[in-house]
């Protein structure tokens, strides 16, 4: 099939498509008659990124001195790679990573988050006062997130993560 000469065009990605190194392009002609057509494409997008500088065991604390900066085209890299080096500096590590390994998102926690099994502080509020209490967290929590904690007396309350030692109770 021959297309009708074009005067007028436009390239979209179809419906979901997401940026890969190849991924399918539609060229959408709008005049003098339209039709649609698609092609394969090669992309690159050159940019930073960073790997890690040496071998990190799980719960490190991430410095400057543990990330090394690396340039490369982006869109080769897995899904879910850091970027932002401003992201990864304090972040902890959830797993061991090689050296010269790239970071994911799901490798890491925010260093204000709280583990399973871990001792909270309960704070409780209602109008005109806060209560303190001990618990112990039964799930992992970011800032902001719902965890489960059980009291000293064995009861199962929900909060909201406030940091890495506190969960808010509302009453």
């Amino acid at each position: 099939d021959k297309l009708a000469p074009c005067e007028q065009s436009e390239a979209f990605l179809p419906h979901g498509a997401r940026l890969r190194s190849r991924l399918s392009v539609g060229i959408r002609c709008v005049a003098p008659k339209n039709w649609v057509a698609y092609t394969q494409a090669s992309i690159s997008i050159d940019g930073n990124y960073y790997v890690t500088a040496r071998a990190l065991k799980a719960g490190t604390a991430l410095g400057a001195d543990d990330i090394s900066q690396r340039s490369g085209d982006l869109l080769r890299l897995p899904n879910g790679i850091v970027l932002d080096p401003d992201l990864l500096i304090g972040s902890v590590t959830t797993q061991r990573l090689a050296a010269g390994s790239t970071i994911k998102a799901s490798a890491l926690r925010s260093p204000e988050s709280i583990l399973r099994g871990q001792a909270v502080r309960l704070e409780a509020r209602g109008p005109g006062f806060v209560a303190t209490s001990d618990g112990k967290a039964m799930q992992n929590g970011e800032p902001g997130s719902q965890i489960q904690v059980r009291t000293a007396s064995g009861q199962t309350v929900s909060g909201t993560v406030l940091n890495a030692h506190t969960v808010l109770v509302l009453m």
